[in-house]
């Protein structure tokens, strides 16, 4: 059976995702069969290109009309359109992979939760760092007990495109639009894999404190700077975690970080030795294990590593878009394979990823900590 294949957004992560299912035939030939179907979004002659660019059979400008034609909606658009599409499309019956965060709100989160839980559809959020292989080494390497009881969680995402006055407004400046702005972009990632590589052994989040900054209040619409929009998100945020077993976490992101394109660190700490990942060198993993040698550089590219047979030969690295293939991959052997509740990261990850983000935002409003349901 060949899946027919919707895509609501051509942009970046629509190229990102089409790459993605492009890849899949040449590299997991267990693949599902998809066909890259229909690819829908408002400007008509954009969407032409993008469609012929990116090997989509048709376009559509109405997401209503195509939601419940194919066997697979993918929901890449702004976050506010999160929401309504994939909801229609899961109580239609078709699997849905939604971009992160899950929803601009905590209620809109609940909502698509709920719908993936009563729907015949698979619904996965699209955390794509889960899937690179040096992340999932590392969880590996956590669950089987290698670094000990877990006493800290370290985790920073750092980007700089904002730190111009001047840089242009657009969506992800906006809170009806985004819901929130390097919080539920970045932040979003950082507490996802928070909650995958330690969230079991910690016993989860119980509460938060945070804090969330705007640097810059307005800029322009155009580059004439004739016209400018208020800046309703944050530009930065950090937090301070605390889980169950009593070990800590930090966290934080910012868009303002002069000099960081895609800095995406994550850091694990146990009684018995530590990880460290960075994004920009994401073939490798630090590792600790527990001596006065320090840490050792393992580079995870061997044909026994996570994914890594699907590729090239050891030593030959893959890259960021890998992630996404894996993730597709993962995603469609669900779909085709109907093992619903076996996939992670599911709706139910997503609206947890969101509960967090939403607990922050309200102690940043109250100025004190917040407890976690």
């Amino acid at each position: 059976m060949t899946l027919q294949v919707g895509v609501l957004g051509y942009r970046f992560m629509g190229r990102a995702h089409a790459n993605a299912l492009a890849r899949l035939p040449m590299f997991f030939p267990d693949a599902p069969a998809v066909s890259r179907e229909v690819l829908v979004g408002r400007d008509e002659a954009a969407l032409e290109a993008a469609a012929d660019r990116l090997g989509f059979s048709r376009t559509a400008t109405d997401w209503e009309e195509v939601v419940s034609e194919v066997d697979v909606f993918y929901n890449l658009g702004p976050n506010h359109l999160h929401v309504e599409p994939s909801i229609a499309a899961l109580d239609a019956g078709t699997s849905v992979l939604c971009e992160k965060p899950l929803a601009p709100t905590l209620a809109d989160a609940e909502r698509m939760r709920d719908a993936a839980a009563g729907s015949a559809g698979v619904a996965a959020c699209a955390f794509n760092y889960r899937f690179v292989p040096a992340i999932r080494y590392a969880k590996e390497l956590i669950d089987a007990g290698e670094i000990g009881e877990i006493r800290h969680f370290r985790g920073s995402y750092l980007q700089d495109w904002l730190v111009d006055p001047d840089a242009p407004w657009e969506w992800r400046l906006d809170a009806e639009l985004a819901g929130s702005g390097a919080l539920g972009d970045l932040g979003a990632h950082t507490i996802d894999l928070a909650r995958f590589l330690v969230g079991d052994r910690a016993g989860g989040i119980e509460r938060v404190s945070g804090h969330l900054e705007t640097f810059v209040d307005e800029r322009p619409v155009d580059s004439e700077g004739n016209e400018t929009r208020p800046v309703t998100v944050d530009d930065a945020y950090s937090a301070q975690l605390a889980f169950a077993n009593g070990a800590m976490g930090t966290v934080e992101a910012s868009r303002f970080a002069t000099g960081h394109k895609n800095d995406h660190t994550i850091a694990v700490h146990g009684s018995k030795g530590s990880l460290t990942f960075s994004l920009e060198r994401l073939n490798e993993l630090a590792v600790l294990r527990g001596d006065d040698r320090g840490y050792e550089t393992v580079l995870v590219t061997n044909a026994n590593d996570p994914y890594i047979d699907a590729w090239w030969p050891p030593g030959h690295v893959v890259g960021w878009e890998h992630a996404f293939v894996h993730e597709n991959y993962e995603f469609l052997q669900a779909v085709s394979s109907e093992a619903k509740n076996e996939l992670h990261p599911s709706f139910g990850d997503g609206y947890e990823v969101q509960k967090v983000l939403d607990a922050i935002e309200h102690s940043d409003d109250r100025g004190e900590r917040v407890e976690l349901d």
